[in-house]
């Protein structure tokens, strides 16, 4: 495996812990983390570079959002490993409208 790859995993894994220590410490709600994280999927997913962009590089730029966004949901019940977070940001990305 590409260590940038290994890089990025430890990289959202740490901003995983970040954004939940910062609802922990009641700087923000669940919902508000999850309501930033969700502006920020639809800006990378919304950025004017998308229509130059395939599909699979669409999904890499939402990736990030993506697994925070579940991992901020999932962080008070059940925290989730890395693979397992990317793994259902697979069965949980929505098609872009060029793909309906």
């Amino acid at each position: 495996m590409n260590i940038a790859n290994l890089q990025l995993e430890g990289l959202y894994l740490a901003l995983a812990a970040i954004n939940n220590a910062l609802v922990e410490k009641g700087v923000l709600s669940r919902e508000e983390m999850s309501l930033a994280l969700r502006r920020a999927e639809q800006i990378a997913v919304g950025d004017d570079r998308m229509d130059e962009l395939s599909s699979a590089e669409r999904e890499a730029v939402a990736f990030a959002p993506r697994l925070l966004l579940l991992a901020n949901d999932r962080a008070a019940s059940d925290p989730a490993s890395f693979s397992e977070l990317a793994r259902l940001v697979g069965q949980t990305k929505r098609p872009h409208p060029d793909q309906l």
